[in-house]
């Protein structure tokens, strides 16, 4: 990408001098072999213990196992391991089946691992390191890791999903129910096979220092849970710490290239550098990296985590995974007596506030806006991916000592953070807290920093995009809807699926045709110069938001030689029905494609009138009284060619990823049309409603209620009433 002159001047304009003059250099420092000299490969044995550890300290591995236990740093669980073991074991209530995390560590130990935190994919025990399980392709384990190229023919996630290590909390949390010794020496084997795959800076599961700090996440959580075992041997103890010492050395001669990307992997990498450094002081390095660490992570909250508790990168997925970092390191600086500042806290508590406004109570589910990867780097709970209750139950905790949900399987965080003390000692009852679908305070539904916006009926909500980039955009979706209704997400988002897929699965979720807004001349809003860097920044600007009517623009097309103004209008017009109305004009003819995405189910067509064109969605999981869907859409004048496709086997129409590798069927309604100036309205109802299209306008009725709506009138925003 950094070759391709081409693109220089609009990487300069969309990210800086800054951050330009550094990938060069970087690319430079690669490509000639700097990058070795800097990070140089070597193997475990030619740096033992004793070049690790300070003076006085003791090297030989029964002394040094001695020195550990006598300093230990204090974990999560240690003061109440025993307690909640034995009430785990002889069966007294809690919210969550302690029965699936033992089922699943059965399942590791045979040889199959979650990928994605989803699908089990069989890798055997221990698992090949380097080798896609998926594919079977596997990538050369003897080069340096600057070598190796992650452009090719596999997807390099699926490479490193195993060496993220998300097992260990599965043996943990089955550990704690079973006291089964096996898991202990699962945990043991595993580590010591990943060594001797693994040299030091070399084979592909050393290429991203987030990948190492992950790996110290997972890694020094399952060795303080299994510090007692039989299976924790001084020797097993003294090569952990070498390993441990040779991740933190990699992270921090190599931060550099993680803090230019102003991302999640600036903060990951930051905790992994604090981490080592709090629990390991007895290493060299350790109070640099644990000052440089903390540093990191107080900057980066402020400068990542918008001030209305948004976050920068544009992804929902995302903004789980940095909450998990922070909550982890909150807690243990909390329990070792260093915590975060109260401006850090203060973006983490906003943090909460802002999804527990997006979540969907009754399921979890949160929109898949952005990037979504598979990460779920503190999978201590049962729940599946797409719950996002774990995680706001335990921030709502750590942040106000209060519970935002019922007792229930998302409870076992705070479980593994509190002990048992959790419920009465640090949480007032989730029954004494406003219902979370009590949100008639306008205010807390606007997110200008990140761009999302709401409208609410009475059981659904609309959720809009509409963003003034300050940071990276993740995906081409200015002014897409999401719209809910009963807890299905009737207008979806597609998710990701494959970050390095075939053809045009190379992040082809991101682009704007798949999402629910209108394309001009069948180009993206803004330019993709790489899988994940867009340049050439779309900006929204919204014009109204009152609790019934959202009005807002964006300029993508307006770098078109002829240029397109695009404005979309959103109302809420009572007992969850919903109109949205869409202006373009240009001055030449365009080719305009209006695009819904619906979650899937048996639909029947039918063409009401001259372009106006309906579709009913049956949606199966529905648990409300009428279940289908009715969505019109139509032009205010003129003649436009109807589609709907379900699972597209020649393009990236009509599917949805709501797992990381994994798709599925979803149905896809495209209204098009060639004119110079285009009026678009679409109508989510019911199968019992009546709409009548007359000149410029539409009447809409129902058994109790109707309105007339002048279309014209939306192409005005003072005139919107």
């Amino acid at each position: 990408m950094l070759n391709n002159f081409r693109n220089l001047n609009s990487l300069y304009q969309s990210l800086g001098a800054r951050w330009l003059a550094f990938r060069l250099g970087y690319a430079l420092r690669m490509r000639t072999g700097l990058i070795r000299k800097q990070v140089p490969s070597y193997r475990w044995q030619d740096r033992p213990l004793a070049t690790w550890l300070k003076k006085g300290v003791p090297s030989q591995p029964e002394a040094y196992a001695r020195w550990r236990r006598q300093s230990p740093r204090k974990f999560f669980f240690e003061p109440s391991r025993a307690e909640r073991s034995s009430a785990l074991r002889h069966g007294d209530e809690a919210p969550w089946d302690p029965q699936l995390a033992a089922a699943e560590a059965e399942r590791v130990l045979s040889g199959e691992l979650k990928y994605f935190a989803h699908k089990f994919v069989k890798t055997g025990f221990p698992p090949d390191w380097q080798r896609d399980p998926v594919s079977g392709i596997e990538l050369d384990s003897g080069k340096h890791w600057s070598e190796i190229s992650n452009e090719g023919a596999v997807d390099i996630k699926f490479i490193w999903e195993a060496s993220r290590f998300s097992m260990v909390y599965t043996l943990v949390r089955a550990a704690a129910f079973t006291r089964d010794e096996r898991l202990a020496e699962a945990f043991w084997e595993l580590i010591q096979a990943w060594a001797e795959s693994n040299p030091p800076n070399t084979g592909p599961n050393w290429m991203d220092g987030q990948e190492a700090a992950l790996r110290l996440m997972a890694w020094t959580f399952g060795f303080h849970a299994f510090m007692d075992s039989p299976s924790t041997t001084p020797e097993r103890i003294a090569q952990f710490t070498v390993m441990v010492a040779a991740h933190a050395e990699r992270i921090y001669k190599n931060i550099d290239y993680a803090i230019s990307t102003h991302s999640n992997h600036t903060i990951s990498e930051a905790f992994g550098l604090w981490l080592v450094g709090m629990l390991f002081p007895e290493l060299k390095g350790a109070e640099k990296y644990f000052s440089f660490g903390r540093r990191l992570l107080e900057q980066e909250a402020l400068a990542q985590i918008f001030p209305d508790g948004s976050y920068s990168m544009h992804s929902i997925n995302y903004h789980r995974f940095i909450l998990h970092i922070y909550f982890y390191a909150l807690r243990l600086g909390e329990l070792n007596g260093s915590p975060f500042s109260e401006a850090l806290q203060e973006r983490l508590a906003k943090s909460v506030e802002y999804l527990a406004r997006l979540i969907d109570s009754e399921t979890g589910q949160m929109p898949v806006y952005g990037s979504n990867d598979g990460a779920l780097v503190l999978p201590l709970n049962n729940c599946d991916f797409t719950d996002y209750r774990p995680l706001l139950q335990l921030g709502s905790c750590l942040m106000k000592k209060e519970l935002l949900f019922e007792p229930g399987p998302w409870d076992e965080d705070l479980s593994w953070f509190y002990g048992g003390e959790f419920t009465a000692k640090h949480a007032k009852s989730a029954k004494e807290k406003t219902s979370l679908s009590d949100l008639s305070d306008l205010r807390g539904e606007s997110f200008p920093d990140s761009g999302i916006y709401l409208l609410r009926g009475v059981n659904s909500k609309a959720i809009l995009r509409c963003v003034d980039f300050r940071s990276r955009p993740s995906h081409a979706d200015q002014l897409h809807v999401d719209l809910w209704r009963g807890g299905i997400n009737i207008a979806c988002d597609a998710g990701t699926y494959l970050y390095s897929g075939p053809g045009i699965w190379r992040n082809g979720l991101a682009h704007t045709s798949v999402h629910n807004t209108v394309v001009v001349d069948r180009q993206d809003q803004m330019k993709m110069v790489s899988r994940f860097i867009w340049t050439n920044w779309a900006k929204g600007k919204v014009l109204r938001h009152d609790d019934k009517v959202w009005q807002g623009e964006q300029d993508g097309y307006q770098r078109l030689a002829d240029p397109v103004h695009h404005k979309r209008t959103v109302l809420s017009l009572g007992e969850d029905r919903w109109l949205v109305v869409d202006h373009l004009a240009g001055k030449q003819v365009h080719h305009y494609s209006l695009h819904w995405l619906l979650c899937d189910g048996e639909y029947g067509v039918q063409e009401l009138a001259p372009g106006n064109f309906g579709i009913k969605l049956d949606s199966s999981d529905s648990e409300l009284p009428d279940s289908k869907v009715f969505v019109q859409m139509g032009l205010l004048e003129g003649t436009g060619n109807f589609s709907v496709v379900r699972a597209d086997g020649n393009s990236t129409r009509g599917w949805r990823s709501r797992y990381y590798g994994q798709k599925e069927p979803a149905v896809s309604l495209m209204l098009e049309t060639d004119r110079p100036r285009v009026c678009f309205w679409s109508y989510f109802g019911f199968e019992s409603d009546s709409l009548e299209l007359m000149e410029r306008s539409m009447t809409i009725a129902s058994k109790d209620w109707s309105v007339t709506i002048n279309l014209d009138e939306f192409n005005k925003s003072l005139s919107v009433k």
